[in-house]
């Protein structure tokens, strides 16, 4: 599922700037890989662990999903696109700040892949603001 390193190609790291911590538990949802505008984007699902990093992602399924679990890797999505795509990266900041105590209840983050690199995208995040940037 995951690169010669353990990881994917495109991870990101979520610290907590009003306590100084990495944000455990927020759930993020990756989307891109359309080729074409009547292609569907892949979906990709994980929840940053205790070190506030997703360092891998597995498809994501809707709980309204009937039939087959879709079986498709980051990796094999990259690897079949010819160019630069678009990828987003979707934080549910909601429901780690909670609901009314966040001015932003989802931060999402739109960025460019190019074929063969790797991303790292860590975001800064408090109730009021965020930033983020393309790490290493």
């Amino acid at each position: 599922m995951t690169g010669g390193s353990g990881k994917d190609p495109i991870t990101c790291h979520v610290l907590d700037t009003t306590i100084g911590r990495p944000a455990k538990g927020i759930r993020v949802r990756l989307e891109g890989g359309a080729t074409s505008a009547t292609d569907t984007p892949k979906t990709f699902d994980s929840v940053t662990d205790n070190d506030g990093r997703i360092l891998a992602w597995l498809p994501f399924i809707s709980e309204h999903a009937a039939g087959e679990v879709p079986v498709y890797t980051l990796v094999d999505v990259l690897s079949q696109i010819e160019g630069p795509s678009r990828w987003t990266l979707r934080f549910d900041t909601a429901a780690y700040f909670g609901e009314d105590k966040t001015f932003f209840p989802e931060v999402t983050v739109t960025f460019r892949v190019e074929a063969g690199q790797t991303y790292h995208v860590p975001l800064l995040l408090n109730p009021f603001s965020y930033t983020t940037y393309r790490g290493s």
